[in-house]
């Protein structure tokens, strides 16, 4: 097969196997937590095969990994590409690492053709794309550009008692650095980023023909970490339902509407996905106690601001009226914003050329998932993204990649970077 030329397919192949024996959670899946040693060992590791691929090292002030081969023309603007190295807890081994893979077997392939482009390749490696561990996402590449604030070091671990702030210290990196509001690099000096993902969905594992997928936007999101139903905590069989403060039945009231109002915004065209993943009672909670208090996350994504500003004002109403119904109240926390992104047309239709000149079949389809790709889009640098297909999902430890599906995709990838100058001759 034509992807597996100059040896590129066994490269990739041996990059996972090594990067997973190290990578396993003690109890199932993954875990590589932002700025923690799993995901340094990542980092180290990568940095070795920079050496023998002789490729420039750089890391950043917040520890973000930039692997580079020099192209023919250095004044030029790079082409760059990457994703995140760490993974959620228990996760999946593809979910960021399969773009950082793709472009370290882009470079490999680069060098093993002995192809020099005419400006720079970079891959960047993002620290702490996802939000699982301390509740803020896109971390890496916000530090990058200067975006982050000291409320998003506060944040506190899952299931530690530790801050942010605290594993970066830990981690080695300045944090009065990390909060700097300029650029750690120079924005300007990008001329395309295009970062390769699996789908994290079924679309594309349901097509025989295409398994490759461009990216046409990215939603972005509002998130609550943890907001409270707080009812009264009673015994379950003294109190009778009137006199009842129930917060589990006042959540349910909550999850019936919003699922309904989900129902009536799809049907009339918008674009939107709603998402509680976490839901306890209290600790004190009994199968003979009325539960007085429950937390819960809100995750709602859209392709479009106004959805997203419009559903959660709804949500807030909701929760009012039940608030008054119920004679519970609810208390929500800070709120947490990933802004939606578009991609660039111009890029987005080089990548279909390119997987055109592959012989490559793919598929125009959104992204239902954030990515460092939208911190970038919205700072003016051209974005793309390529999806890859995957099996059962993502966020979970039985996700699963067919290696051939991984390089149709860098195929893509290494074929729009070598063809990039002639877009712009």
């Amino acid at each position: 097969m034509q992807q597996l030329r100059y040896g590129a397919y066994d490269f990739a192949k041996k990059v996972f196997d090594e990067i997973r024996d190290f990578s396993r959670d003690p109890v199932i899946g993954i875990s590589r937590q932002g700025y923690g040693p799993i995901e340094q060992k990542v980092h180290d590791y990568l940095k070795e095969r920079a050496k023998e691929l002789d490729l420039e090292v750089k890391i950043d002030r917040a520890g973000n990994l930039f692997l580079t081969l020099p192209g023919l023309d250095r004044t030029l603007p790079c082409y760059m590409t990457g994703s995140h190295a760490d993974s959620v807890p228990q996760g999946g081994h593809y979910d960021g690492l399969a773009g950082v893979v793709a472009g370290l077997t882009t470079l490999y392939w680069l060098r093993q053709t002995k192809t020099q482009p005419k400006r720079d390749v970079t891959l960047v490696v993002f620290r702490m794309e996802e939000s699982s561990w301390f509740g803020k996402a896109y971390v890496g590449s916000l530090a990058m550009t200067g975006q982050l604030v000291p409320e998003d070091l506060a944040l506190k671990h899952r299931n530690k008692d530790q801050t942010l702030a605290e594993a970066m210290t830990e981690a080695g990196f300045d944090t009065n650095e990390i909060l700097r509001k300029d650029c750690s690099i120079d924005l300007k000096r990008i001329a395309a980023f295009t970062e390769l993902h699996i789908e994290q969905g079924p679309t594309l594992d349901s097509k025989k023909k295409e398994r490759v997928g461009i990216v046409t936007g990215i939603r972005g999101n509002f998130r609550h970490k943890e907001c409270r139903c707080i009812g009264v905590t009673a015994h379950s069989g003294a109190v009778n339902k009137e006199f009842r403060h129930d917060a589990v039945m006042a959540m349910g009231n909550l999850l019936y509407r919003m699922d309904k109002h989900w129902d009536e915004w799809l049907a009339r065209g918008e674009d939107l996905v709603f998402t509680m993943g976490v839901f306890k009672t209290s600790s004190s909670s009994a199968i003979a106690i009325i539960p007085g208090e429950v937390s819960f996350s809100i995750d709602i994504r859209s392709l479009s601001r106004d959805t997203l500003n419009r559903f959660h004002a709804l949500l807030e109403a909701e929760c009012a009226v039940i608030a008054a119904d119920r004679g519970v109240r609810f208390e929500f926390d800070r709120l947490l914003i990933c802004e939606e992104a578009n991609v660039d047309p111009d890029l987005s239709q080089h990548l279909v050329n390119a997987a055109s000149k592959a012989e490559i079949p793919v598929l125009q389809i959104p992204s239902g998932a954030g990515h460092d790709s939208a911190v970038l889009g919205n700072l003016g640098v051209p974005v793309t993204m390529i999806f890859v297909a995957n099996q059962d999902g993502s966020h979970n430890p039985h996700e699963k990649m067919k290696l051939e599906d991984f390089m149709l995709g860098t195929e893509v990838l290494f074929t729009s970077i070598v063809t990039y100058d002639d877009l712009n001759a």
